[in-house]
């Protein structure tokens, strides 16, 4: 059986197979309902063209969201414009630009292409790593 790729990225020349697709996607859905996103939710997705922004995409509609792609050669300001136009609480994106933006916004939940494949599914919030650096390193008697 031949492999169809679905994506070439013209960037770095790697393909991206419909298996791949859909293997990743079905990860990246996980992550997303994990993170709490629901049938109808609106999820801005802040991604240069390629492989992350197809299963960004891909997942978010799986999810039941709704995508709001937003471009990453935007300015600062139109970057803010179009999120908070977006009035979504949720955010994909590697984009530092974008991450500044959503930081003037409705945004809660931002998400990047590593937390969607499950290798960061649960990162520490600020309250826990506080705790635990007052706490010492295990086994320290102090």
């Amino acid at each position: 059986m031949d492999e169809h790729i679905v994506m070439v990225d013209f960037g770095t020349g790697l393909k991206l197979t419909e298996k791949q697709l859909n293997e990743r996607s079905a990860v990246a859905t996980v992550q997303l309902r994990r993170r709490g996103v629901r049938a109808g939710d609106t999820v801005l997705v802040c991604l240069p063209v390629g492989p992350d922004l197809l299963v960004a995409a891909d997942a978010v509609i799986a999810a039941g969201g709704v995508v709001w792609p937003v471009p990453v050669d935007l300015d600062r300001a139109g970057l803010g414009e179009r999120i908070r136009a977006s009035g979504a609480r949720v955010m994909i994106s590697d984009v530092p630009a974008a991450l500044e933006a959503a930081e003037e916004s409705r945004v809660r939940i931002v998400m990047s292409v590593a937390d969607l494949s499950g290798r960061h599914p649960y990162p520490k919030s600020h309250e826990q790593s506080t705790e635990s650096d007052r706490a010492g390193p295990a086994g320290s008697g102090d």
